[in-house]
């Protein structure tokens, strides 16, 4: 959104006697003038306020002013504030729009919580991805990244279902955590607990988008599912790569859709 240098004169109060209330608080008024733009269409949904510099200019008032202003909208869950900037609050899936964020069930990185009966195993890898996926995560041709392996295994030791993940550049420079396992730290084999890695990606201040394909494999031997995964930041830069390959037995995923 592009922010606007023109002054935005805020309503002034006619002299009134006594008796009347006095003139509401600038704050209040500045909160009021975002929150037509917010229910205007002005500021869409998911995008960008105009810096703090840019309200002041635009209302005439102290940066104190703005700030209480933007408190009282994140304190009605019209804005989200995060370490780049204040943004305007995605719509309400209860409302039936779309929203740019995970449920809660699908937080854990990258199939959820096993059952108590299953083994899992991970590991780490700083290697190129494999096939087209460079170009999607921001990597040159032959340029490592970090992988991430993961299979769960069935009562009776067989292969329920594997996958495999690719961090992107921008997701590695984002995230601190995914950031610690630079390439010298990264030794091929070595076990790592992913699983909080969308949270990591939330705490980043990063609000994520997954879109996933579904496909039917129809080998000799055996059909199995398969998911591409995609996940996405509220910028459009991607995170994470993740191809999964369930065995014909077990499909165990569920999905949540807002739309």
């Amino acid at each position: 959104m592009t922010e606007p240098h023109a002054t935005t004169a805020l309503p002034h109060a006619t002299t009134a006697p006594p008796a009347a209330s006095a003139a509401p608080p600038l704050y209040l008024r500045v909160a009021a003038a975002l929150r037509a733009d917010l229910a205007g269409g002005g500021i869409a949904p998911g995008s960008r306020l105009p810096s703090e510099r840019s309200l002041v200019h635009r209302f005439g008032v102290n940066r104190q002013t703005v700030r209480s202003a933007l408190r009282l909208l994140r304190d009605e869950g019209l804005v989200v504030t995060e370490r780049r900037g204040t943004y305007a609050a995605p719509p309400d899936p209860a409302a039936g729009r779309p929203a740019p964020v995970l449920g809660a069930g699908l937080l854990d990185f990258p199939l959820g919580v096993a059952g108590p009966d299953r083994v899992v195993e991970a590991a780490l890898a700083w290697e190129p991805p494999s096939g087209g996926a460079a170009g999607l995560l921001g990597l040159l041709p032959g340029e490592p990244t970090l992988v991430h392996r993961h299979r769960v295994l069935g009562p009776d030791g067989t292969l329920e279902h594997g996958a495999v993940s690719r961090f992107s550049r921008h997701a590695l420079a984002e995230v601190p955590e995914l950031g610690r396992y630079r390439r010298l730290e990264t030794r091929p084999g070595r076990r790592a607990d992913l699983r909080p890695a969308y949270r990591w990606m939330h705490r980043a201040g990063l609000r994520l988008t997954r879109r996933e394909s579904i496909g039917v494999g129809l080998p000799s031997a055996a059909a199995y599912l398969t998911v591409h995964r995609e996940v996405y930041d509220q910028h459009g830069h991607v995170l994470e790569v993740t191809d999964i390959r369930f065995a014909p037995r077990s499909a165990p995923l569920t999905y949540e859709f807002t739309a």
